[in-house]
């Protein structure tokens, strides 16, 4: 005859249980620290930036267009690219806001 050992009822699910949460609590952490986290922390670095664009500032566009801001509205940049060229853009559009600073900096080296 062979006898069977059975655990009492129960005992089974919650060890699996707990030990699964052991492993997916920190894999959850894990992957928020690497990857949520940053991402959130360069998407409102971003928005900063792109409300921070005013009249006078020189900035690049996505498509590598360099021009000076000579009109600001909400949503909408007009950039002067050339003598009495303006064209609009979205402010979304916009990847870099070159500084004097950083003219200067460009210059020197």
């Amino acid at each position: 005859m062979h006898l069977i050992a059975m655990s009492p009822a129960g005992q089974d699910g919650q060890g699996g249980l707990f030990s699964s949460l052991i492993f997916l609590v920190p894999m959850i952490l894990i992957f928020w620290l690497m990857i949520i986290r940053p991402q959130s922390k360069q998407r409102k670095e971003r928005e900063k930036m792109l409300s921070a664009v005013k009249k006078g500032d020189k900035v690049v566009t996505a498509g590598g267009m360099h021009g000076e801001v000579v009109g600001a509205d909400e949503k909408i940049l007009l950039i002067e690219v050339a003598d009495n060229v303006k064209l609009k853009f979205d402010r979304s559009a916009i990847t870099t806001i070159l500084r004097e600073s950083d003219a200067v900096e460009k210059t020197t080296k």
